[in-house]
Order: C-alpha cells, then sequence, then structure tokens
C-alpha cells in the first residue's frame, strides 16, 4: 500500500519504482510472486478530488481516518487550543468518505478504513451506514465494535446516515446516540 499519496501522479511513480526493484530482485534470482497487488491509503484531502483518475490504477484501497481527518480540519487533535475541531461524525468529513465509497463501488476497487474512527462503536454504525464494510482497528476495539453491528441492520444506518447528510444540520452524533439507545445497540 502506498501511503500519503496527493497525486494520481505520485501513485504511479510509486508503481513503477516498485516494479524497477521487483526487476532487480529478479535479476539476481530472487523469488517473486506472480502477481502484486498495490494498494492506495487515501488520507489527503487533495486525492479525494482525482479518485477518478486514481482508482482504475489500483488493487485496492484504504482510508487512513487519522490523517484525513488531521488534514480535512488543519487541526491536531493532541493540540487543546484547536482540538474541538476535530469531530469524525461532522457531516463534512462523513461527505468525503461517503464520495469514497461512491467513487469505489463503480471501480470495483475494494475499499477498507483504518484509523480510531473504526474502533469506536458509534463511529463504526456512521461508516457501515456510509457503506464500509471492512474496518481496521486494534485488537480491543473488536469485540465492542462487532456487538454494537451485530444490534443493527447496515441498510437502515444506511437510510439514517442519507437523511442526515442530506440535511445538513451538525446532528449526526446525537442522532446516532438517539438511535442506538432507541434499539439498545450497546455503543
Amino acid at each position: 500500500m502506498v501511503p500519503m499519496v496527493c497525486t494520481a501522479d505520485e501513485f504511479e511513480q510509486a508503481r513503477r519504482m516498485i516494479e524497477r526493484e521487483r526487476e532487480r530482485a529478479r535479476e539476481r534470482g530472487r523469488p517473486m510472486a506472480c502477481r502484486l497487488e498495490l494498494g492506495v491509503m487515501i488520507e489527503t484531502p487533495a486525492l479525494l478530488w482525482q479518485l477518478d483518475e486514481l482508482l482504475p490504477r489500483v488493487d485496492f484501497a484504504a482510508v487512513g481516518s487519522n490523517d484525513l481527518l488531521q488534514f480535512r480540519f488543519a487541526a491536531d487533535r493532541g493540540n487543546a487550543h484547536v482540538s474541538h475541531r476535530y469531530d469524525p461524525l461532522g457531516a463534512p468529513f462523513l461527505r468525503m468518505l461517503r464520495h469514497v465509497v461512491r467513487r469505489c463501488e463503480p471501480n470495483r476497487v475494494p475499499l477498507s478504513l483504518c484509523g480510531e474512527m473504526a474502533g469506536r462503536p458509534l463511529e463504526a454504525l456512521a461508516l457501515v451506514g456510509l457503506g464500509y464494510r471492512t474496518l481496521s482497528m486494534s485488537p480491543d476495539a473488536v469485540g465492542p465494535v462487532k456487538e454494537a453491528l451485530l444490534a443493527c441492520s447496515a441498510a437502515e444506518l444506511a437510510g439514517l446516515l442519507e437523511r442526515e447528510l442530506a440535511i445538513g444540520t451538525g446532528r449526526i452524533r446525537t442522532v446516532l446516540d438517539a438511535f442506538a439507545r432507541d434499539r439498545r445497540v450497546p455503543v
């Protein structure tokens, strides 16, 4: 997986470098896999507007939610002076994540999301509602996230997220909390 890509051309440059190294290894008689799958880590906002050029060139993609969120809000989540900006359930950020799903689907690019967001039950509900089906998280988060996701349906979450993102009220966290409480979803 190629990290911190800002343009589709940067991904192509990385691919060429990897192919040169594979060729050098072949020349030295090193064993090689027949096929190498190469993916991209989507973690820079600039790349979001080049997905149509990029996605036909990749085998898979993953959203790096920690970096994408930090770059999107221009805020260091560890800095108390600006960390209040850092909301993974804000409508603008969720729309960004939905944009990635909607670009990957027609290109048949497998997509995952990794980062702290995936390991929080409430945020995981939002991600599934947006269309993410592969979440990467720390081992200690698997149980709570799995329990929350098993307590509701992806279709129900998708409808909820679609309505809230269309309205754009900024109440998504509150609405998801109420949804979880009403259905006894452990978050």
